[in-house]
């Protein structure tokens, strides 16, 4: 299962997350470690777009969180990847930087899925040069995932 931060304006237009290029740039990733689109459960933290694209708030986190836990019950993934630091520090509880939380397995919900952290796909398109770095970790969680 993947989990984003919150819809874009696309997203929303359509209700499907990681529709634009980023959500291109993540089914390349998927497909690099073998798996199809189809495979994999794509959410984010939050269920509707921020006003004007802004970070989500913490009040509007809470209050997306029992969908997102309702999902991760429903879906039982193996693994969560989790792309970009706002929805990693969201669904980590922290404020750890992005580069501290990458190659390390955490947790979330009563049944401690496993959680790997990675660069949203919309930051790599910007910075292309952290591309290396996001095979490292889609590696770690393919690792993660096969010995789970």
């Amino acid at each position: 299962m993947v989990v984003g931060e919150a819809p874009g304006a696309e997203e929303d237009k359509r209700g499907e997350p990681f529709v634009g290029r980023a959500g291109q740039l993540l089914n390349s990733m998927l497909r690099a470690i073998g798996l199809a689109r189809d495979q994999v459960y794509i959410a984010n933290m939050l269920k509707c777009r921020p006003p004007n694209n802004r970070d989500p708030a913490a009040r509007e986190v809470a209050e997306c969180s029992p969908y997102l836990d309702r999902q991760v019950e429903l879906v039982q993934p193996k693994i969560l990847l989790v792309v970009g630091r706002i929805a990693a520090q969201s669904l980590l509880q922290t404020e750890v930087p992005l580069g501290r939380l990458r190659l390390k397995v955490h947790t979330y919900g009563p049944t401690k899925v496993p959680v790997v952290v990675t660069y949203h796909p919309a930051y790599l398109l910007r910075a292309p040069a952290d591309k290396r770095k996001a095979w490292d970790d889609l590696q770690f969680a393919r690792e993660v995932a096969t010995r789970g």
